[in-house]
């Protein structure tokens, strides 16, 4: 791994993989928890892990240096199952690029357990993971500058659902009700690192 100095008071560790980077982000907060490490923030993403708000960030660089990073503890036992319509208007165009049909791709993608790899872009957005390579898609040339509160989306390796109307270039290939950011709930979002999600078709698709 490498560590990398933002700011003053902040470091970015850049490792190998998601699952490298799922695996320091298990240990990082494990280490807070125990009093071993202090730090205000833990933010992980594809492949690095910031950590927000260090007294002493070259001294933790140096640990980190020296440490070893135990493997990911097992994921949670619960699965968070969000009903979905596979009617996006981009479905027909990934079924093309996966060389399948518009109802291969609901079935293919019903069929796997995803895991949220980290989250970002708005509060309650999570990156998920769980396809396999072939099945990766780009994104759109010509991203739209309005995406409604529940697509379900497709981006490379990711799979995403967005909390919020906003801009995207995803490929939208379906739609859910589930509320998945919500200020009033404890905790506010549905989804957060490690979480296991299954995508359930409803209605017709």
């Amino acid at each position: 791994m490498r560590a990398l100095p933002v700011g003053d008071d902040a470091l970015l560790v850049e490792v190998n993989s998601g699952e490298e980077a799922r695996a320091l982000h298990a240990e990082l907060l494990r280490r807070r928890a125990e009093g071993s490490l202090s730090v205000r923030e833990i933010v992980p993403a594809a492949r690095t892990v910031l950590l927000d708000g260090l007294a002493a960030p070259s001294r933790v660089a140096c640990e980190l240096a020296m440490s070893e990073v135990p493997p990911a503890p097992p994921r949670a036992r619960d699965v968070v199952e969000l009903p979905v319509r596979y009617d996006g208007p981009d479905l027909a165009d990934v079924a093309a690029h996966w060389g399948v049909s518009a109802h291969d791709v609901a079935r293919i993608h019903a069929d796997i357990e995803f895991s949220v790899a980290f989250c970002g872009f708005a509060p309650g957005f999570g990156y998920l993971t769980g396809l396999p390579p072939r099945y990766d898609v780009p994104r759109r040339a010509t991203p739209r500058t309005a995406v409604p509160a529940g697509a379900v989306a497709l981006a490379g390796p990711y799979t995403g659902v967005y909390p919020r109307s906003s801009p995207g270039g995803w490929q939208l290939i379906g739609t859910t009700d589930t509320v998945l950011w919500d200020h009033t709930r404890v905790p506010a979002a549905l989804l957060s690192p490690g979480t296991r999600v299954r995508f359930v078709p409803v209605g017709s698709s």
